[in-house]
C-alpha cells in the first residue's frame, strides 16, 4: 500500500506537468501554480518562491497607487530580528518589509513621510502595530529610508500598488 501512495503522488504530479506544459504552449503560464501544488514542497520557503514566480510576471500591469491610510508609523528591529513573522518568514530588519494590521501578506505599500516627502516601498509580511494610533510598523532599513530614526514615529501616507512595483 505504501507504493500505491507514491505512485498516486507521482501520477498526480505527472498530470499537472502535462497539463501545465499543454496550457503554457497556448499562452498561459502555470509554473508558479504547479510549484504551489507540488506535494514535495512542504516549506514556507517553497511557497514564497512560488509566490515570487507568479508576481514577477505582473510587471506589465499598471503601477496604479491606492491610498489606504494616513497616520503614525513606527519601526521595529533588534528584539524581533531572526524571529518568525505572522506570515511565517524570518524577520530581517535589513529588508524593506513592514507590519500592518489588515493588509494581505505580500501587498506592496508605498510609505511617504508627510514631514519631509521621502518615501519607501515595503512588502507586508507581519501583523501590527499593536499601539493605538499607529498604522504601520516598518523594518529598520525602511525607517532609515524615510528618516524616522530620530523621532521614532512620524505621520505617513500609505498607498498600495495594484501589482508588484518595478522599483
Amino acid at each position: 500500500m505504501r507504493h500505491g501512495n507514491h505512485i498516486s503522488s507521482l501520477s498526480f504530479l505527472t498530470i499537472l506537468i502535462v497539463v501545465s506544459f499543454t496550457v503554457s504552449q497556448n499562452g498561459f503560464n502555470l509554473s508558479g501554480i504547479l510549484e504551489s501544488f507540488n506535494p514535495f514542497y512542504k516549506t514556507v520557503e517553497a511557497g514564497q518562491r512560488a509566490s515570487l514566480a507568479t508576481t514577477a510576471n505582473t510587471s506589465d500591469k499598471s503601477e496604479e497607487l491606492f491610498v489606504v491610510a494616513e497616520g503614525k508609523a513606527s519601526y521595529y528591529a533588534d528584539q524581533f530580528h531572526g524571529r518568525r513573522t505572522a506570515n511565517g518568514e524570518t524577520f530581517n530588519m535589513h529588508k524593506l518589509t513592514a507590519a500592518h494590521p489588515s493588509l494581505p501578506f505580500g501587498t506592496w505599500v508605498k510609505v511617504t513621510n508627510l514631514n519631509n516627502g521621502k518615501d519607501v516601498v515595503v512588502r507586508i509580511n507581519d501583523r501590527g502595530p499593536f499601539v493605538k494610533g499607529r498604522v504601520i510598523d516598518l523594518s529598520i532599513d525602511a525607517a532609515k529610508e524615510i528618516g524616522i530614526m530620530r523621532s521614532g514615529t512620524v505621520r505617513v501616507k500609505l498607498e498600495t500598488y495594484g501589482s508588484q512595483p518595478s522599483t
